[in-house]
């Protein structure tokens, strides 16, 4: 007799509450110690969350993923914005869209060898934008950096993920339609990704201005955090309808859960002075969901995949190489257009190596919608609904392989890079060893 869902659901938050402390001895993010137990604890090795409790909680995904974009959203206060100037917002366009380009890039000319389809580099691409806030926050905050890099390095991370959306909502609309052997036209590769782009967006607003109402009426912390969760299952509620139609074929577009959820927290930051209060509440809530969201992202992971492909790893190596590349040439081309500090040019782009939930999120949303798009094919051809399996299941292992890396290395590169360019005290690295010690 199997190992029952609820069951599944305390192995794995008592595994990933116990590798918290590894973690912090290492002096590394959580985030890497919960995709770790989820690949040891997962059905592909010690079988502790059998492959049907993992299917069991996929909603626990899909609500961490709204929250994740509710999360990005209520950074985006406008007097925040306005404070961060354009050489932020120019240098953010060009890091991560200039990451996409080499990425893609690479992936395609590279397919020749390594049998890596056009849409699966375009996917992966997209996600190549995406930077991990928390881990470069926990280093800016342990040695308590300052000065010009630091100043400029908190809004790019801000702003990124914001661009990194809009970007996958494209590249994931056009890699589904190409996969599912639509016809490639104007229509269905830029058209109606744009419209799923407006319509997330507007619908996001109108929850997000519904949700403003709110604390005119409630005013307790405990009726408040229940209308920020509502509001939040309103938007993913929404996108499944909407969904729902698209599969019909009822309407030709669907909507991005990230966007709509993302639009939400932006417009409600904007309009209610006590968003901040709400999003505590919501911060106490919300950490048992996202530990398991990455654990079960970690038990994704299929090691038996890399004996049966070696080209998987030739894939994975090209993607991390590549995305560095354009994150730290695209912060020097976009540093240099506005004429910043020389150590902002020299040092910026290695603190922004780090990548972690918002990738795992937007890789998660790819496979779940070529999932949903593979059963709806399934009866009527089995090998389109193979392929689309495969599709995101190819996206979820390389994106967790790179996430492992990145969260390895990255928060030291971001340390190495901030102390170059003088940035943290000599006293702040003693006692930082001090306290991972």
């Amino acid at each position: 007799m199997g190992i029952n869902t609820l069951l599944a659901i305390a192995i794995a938050l008592l595994c990933a509450l116990l590798v918290t402390r590894l973690m912090k001895l290492l002096g590394l993010p959580n985030v890497t110690g919960y995709l770790i137990v989820g690949l040891i604890i997962g059905p592909h090795l010690l079988g502790l969350i059998p492959e049907d409790s993992a299917h069991a909680l996929s909603v626990v995904s899909t609500v961490a993923l709204g929250f994740i974009g509710f999360s990005i959203g209520v950074e985006f206060k406008l007097s925040h914005i306005k404070e961060i100037g354009k050489s932020a917002v120019i240098i953010t366009l060009f890091q991560a869209l200039l990451a996409t380009l080499c990425v893609d890039v690479a992936l395609i000319l590279c397919s020749f060898f390594t049998g890596m389809p056009m849409s699966e580099a375009i996917i992966l691409g997209a996600i190549a934008t995406a930077t991990a806030p928390a881990a470069t926050l926990m280093v800016v905050r342990q040695y308590k950096a300052k000065g010009v890099v630091t100043g400029t390095l908190l809004p790019v991370v801000a702003l990124d993920d914001a661009v990194g959306l809009i970007v996958f909502a494209i590249s994931n609309s056009i890699a589904l339609a190409m996969v599912s052997g639509a016809q490639v036209t104007a229509l269905n590769i830029v058209v109606w990704p744009l419209v799923e782009i407006v319509v997330s967006l507007a619908i996001g607003a109108l929850l997000g201005a519904g949700l403003s109402i709110i604390p005119r009426f409630f005013k307790s912390r405990d009726n408040r955090l229940i209308a920020t969760i509502t509001c939040v299952f309103a938007c993913l509620g929404v996108c499944e309808l909407f969904a729902g139609w698209e599969h019909a074929g009822i309407i030709p577009f669907k909507l991005s859960d990230l966007l709509v959820c993302m639009m939400a927290g932006a417009m409600f930051v904007n309009l209610r002075k006590e968003a901040a209060q709400m999003m505590e509440g919501a911060d106490r809530w919300t950490p048992v969901v996202s530990m398991l969201f990455f654990v079960l992202s970690g038990a994704e992971l299929n090691l038996a995949s890399f004996l049966e492909d070696g080209m998987l790893v030739v894939c994975i190596i090209i993607y991390i190489v590549f995305r560095c590349a354009g994150k730290y040439f695209g912060t020097l081309l976009g540093a240099t257009v506005t004429k910043s500090a020389p150590t902002v040019r020299k040092f910026l782009g290695i603190t922004l190596f780090p990548q972690a939930g918002v990738a795992i999120g937007m890789a998660t949303m790819c496979k779940n919608e070529f999932t949903k798009a593979a059963e709806s094919v399934l009866a009527t051809n089995p090998e389109l609904a193979e392929t689309l399996m495969n599709t995101g299941s190819s996206i979820v292992t390389i994106t967790m392989c790179a996430v492992l890396v990145y969260e390895l290395v990255g928060p030291v590169l971001t340390k190495w890079a901030l102390t170059k360019a003088g940035e943290i005290e000599p006293e702040m690295l003693k006692a930082g060893k001090k306290k991972v010690a």
